[in-house]
Parts: structure tokens; sequence; C-alpha cells
């Protein structure tokens, strides 16, 4: 029985090791052929701790207590299953929820805060920066009321035409 559990050891490390060295490799490889397997506790991360788990569970109750080894891969498999459910409830679900794009739309910037950083002048085009993100990111813009706007002047996006932002000035009356 020691063996199954060096074995299931050995095992978990040796995948953990793997999946972090080559996750992203075999992941674009497979292009989503398993995401029919999306069940939870099938998660690879939690099927490496459930492994990993039982196997030094294992070999930690058969060295250090006096129970039987059929009793010792039960209390095994049960200590695995408890640190399994804990890792997929408390970290791989919370991080599922957590993955961040820089992607966005054009579209998606209406209601933005910006800054003019080239002078839009009355009924013509300028540079407007926007924050998006962590980052920013520069756009033709053009005055929605059709007035003039100054560098430097804040401004909030009011709509998006054909890819040119239509901004008006931010007054903060606050």
């Amino acid at each position: 029985m020691e063996q199954l559990f060096w074995g299931c050891l050995a095992f978990g490390v040796l995948f953990t090791l793997v999946t972090v060295v080559l996750g992203d490799l075999l992941s674009s490889a497979l292009d989503g052929a398993l995401d029919f397997l999306s069940l939870d506790f099938l998660n690879p991360t939690v099927l490496a701790v459930g492994i990993t788990v039982f196997g030094g569970a294992g070999i930690m109750l058969v060295q250090y207590t006096a129970i039987p080894a059929l009793l010792a891969a039960v209390a095994a498999v049960a200590i695995a299953a408890v640190i399994g459910f804990l890792v997929g409830r408390y970290y791989v679900k919370p991080m599922k929820n957590t993955e961040n794009s820089t992607a966005y739309t054009m579209k998606g910037l209406s209601g933005r805060l910006g800054e003019v950083i080239t002078s839009i002048p009355t009924g013509g085009c300028g540079e407007v920066l926007v924050k998006v993100g962590a980052g920013n990111s520069n756009h033709i813009a053009e005055s929605f009321d059709g007035s003039a706007i100054q560098a430097g002047d804040r401004v909030v996006v009011v709509d998006v035409r054909d890819g040119v932002l239509f901004v008006s000035r931010f007054e903060n009356n606050l």
C-alpha cells in the first residue's frame, strides 16, 4: 500500500510540474478539445492536489500512526477529498472568476472620461487619451456639440461613430 501512496505523491508532483511548465502549450495545442470535461471537480488543479494529498497523507498515516494500511487509505481518500474540495472552492473557482482581459470595444468607451491631447478645433478632429483598464489609449475625437476644446481639457465620451469619439467638456461641479 505504501508504494501506491508514493506513486500517487510522485505522480501528483510530476503532474503539477508538467502543468506549470507546459500548461499553456498543451492548452493551445488541444484548443478546447476537452471542454466537455468542464466539471469543477475534474479541474486539473483539483485533481493534482487530490492525488498529491492522497499520496502524502497516506505515507504520513502509514509511517507515523499505528493504523492498518487499508484504514490509512480510507482516511487518505477522505483527507484528499476535503483538501481537493477546499482548493476547488476557495482557490480555483475564485481565480476562474477573476480572469482579466485587456480587450475593449469602441462602443464600450461611451461614458468614459478622457483628456484632450491634441486640441479639437470647431467642426474638426483632435486626439483624446482615454484610460482603458490598466493602460491608456489614444483615439481620434470630435466635439459632440461642434465647439472647440483645448488640449489638457477633461472630456467625457458621449458617443462613438465610425471609430471616432464624440466628446464633451467634463465639468465637475462638486
